[in-house]
């Protein structure tokens, strides 16, 4: 058979299409945010973010824009976000772009919409786009802004905690040695507390005089709590400190702009909770700091004076980044504020549910503001890996409830528990049931 006769209907359509097309791209990015993003949704919700939240009919809709296993109920959504199925169509069709056109339209086209979807970004976040810089994710540019950063001088400190990213500790302890300052981590104290966590990190500023440096996480991806980042800045700053931010988890969870931090330099993701296809991010470096950080590896592709000297990874998805103003259209289509509302109400109808079980024990708090779609827990006296494992077993095999062990807290392993906008309030009794089942507590 030839090989065109086993193509499907569709996949035929949009080679036909290309072919009328010339080299015309198959959809800018222009045309993706306008345009293919959810037809059909209906408009944001308004009123009393509760009201909004607990909309099942509007959310109804929403979760009929993804495709999702139904092998298991899936709380592990903070690895990364599933497209929705117009995000998804996108990537394929640019896929097919990318492959039927190949370098015609790299050499060509590629530098033009690249730019375009950079400025969708960065007038989305809050920034001027020559603020921001495409990268691979958020680990990519994290390390960078870290392993790039030049105001460091023998003997000077730099501070991170317990909860920050596994990838980023492993860059402020490379400093060590790169830079010859001292590394200094702290522990975020538990239970968790706006607080308390402004306390912890005054304590650990106090004591080490020498810190010129600070890596903040906005959302924490082992426990969820939300840092007070803004505050935590102000008090690096007026200690002559720089904060790098790890905000890989934040941005499309929580709504809110990058100035809002009041940080310099922060590293961010486009595929959790943006939802675009996976291997996307970017960076942003205040424009009045960019000589903060080294061009990466000396690139001289770009002027020392253009933020994309800051990153040189070589060939990347096209196809991925080209998507990305769609992934960002739905994501505005649906509201910042209303999906914060949504996860927000989510993470409260199972955790208000399970804090009265037996041996339960909740690692982020219900203080308004510290917490976003995530949340972790522990049985009491589950510490270990083997213990905390053997949870995530349970629950995945016995129960069809699909969540993550978390490592690095300083006192003991947990559980991390992730809706999503897809979850609904079926979902998360399945999952109270469980836990009701595994603690051995009656309910009802």
């Amino acid at each position: 058979m030839h090989l065109t006769e086993t193509i499907s209907s569709d996949r035929r359509s949009i080679l036909k299409g290309l072919a009328a097309a010339g080299v015309t791209s198959l959809a800018t990015p222009a045309m993706a945010a306008e345009g293919l993003a959810a037809e059909g949704l209906p408009a944001q919700p308004t009123g009393a973010a509760a009201a909004i939240a607990a909309d099942k009919s509007y959310w109804a809709d929403v979760k009929g824009l993804y495709a999702v296993t139904s092998d298991v109920v899936n709380f592990e959504n903070g690895y990364w976000g599933i497209m929705t199925e117009p995000v998804r169509r996108e990537f394929i069709r640019q896929s097919d772009m990318i492959n039927y056109q190949n370098t015609y339209y790299a050499r060509l086209r590629a530098g033009a919409d690249f730019e375009a979807v950079r400025a969708r970004v960065a007038e989305a976040v809050g920034a001027a786009v020559e603020e921001i810089a495409l990268t691979r994710g958020a680990t990519e540019a994290l390390q960078l802004l870290i392993g790039g950063y030049n105001r460091l001088k023998p003997g000077d400190g730099v501070l991170y905690a317990d909860l920050d990213y596994d990838s980023m500790q492993y860059a402020m302890n490379a400093l060590r040695a790169r830079r010859g300052v001292d590394v200094v981590k702290f522990d975020v104290p538990e239970p968790a507390t706006r607080q308390a966590v402004l306390d912890a990190y005054a304590r650990a500023i106090e004591a080490n005089p020498k810190t010129r440096l600070l890596l903040l996480t906005h959302v924490s991806h082992r426990t969820g709590f939300v840092m007070p980042i803004a505050e935590i800045a102000r008090m690096a700053k007026a200690k002559g400190i720089d904060t790098i931010v790890d905000a890989a988890h934040s941005w499309g969870q929580i709504d809110f702009k990058v100035s809002e931090l009041e940080a310099d330099f922060v590293g961010f993701n486009l595929h959790k909770w943006i939802g675009a296809p996976l291997g996307v991010g970017f960076l942003y470096i205040r424009k009045d700091r960019l000589a903060a950080i080294d061009r990466d590896m000396g690139d001289e592709d770009f002027a020392e004076s253009d933020i994309r000297s800051r990153v040189h990874t070589g060939t990347v998805n096209f196809a991925t980044v080209l998507t990305v103003p769609t992934a960002v259209a739905l994501h505005q289509q649906i509201g910042a504020a209303a999906k914060q509302a949504r996860l927000r109400y989510l993470r409260d109808y199972w955790v208000s549910r399970v804090r009265g079980f037996k041996d339960i024990e909740i690692l982020t708090p219900d203080e308004v503001g510290s917490y976003g779609a995530i949340t972790s827990f522990r049985l009491a006296g589950k510490t270990s890996k083997a213990d905390n494992e053997a949870i995530v077993v349970k629950l995945r095999d016995s129960h069809k409830v699909m969540t993550v062990r978390r490592a690095g807290v300083a006192k003991g392993q947990c559980i991390r528990v992730t809706p999503a906008l897809f979850t609904d309030e079926v979902d998360l009794d399945r999952l109270v049931e469980a836990l009701a089942v595994i603690t051995g507590t009656k309910t009802g």
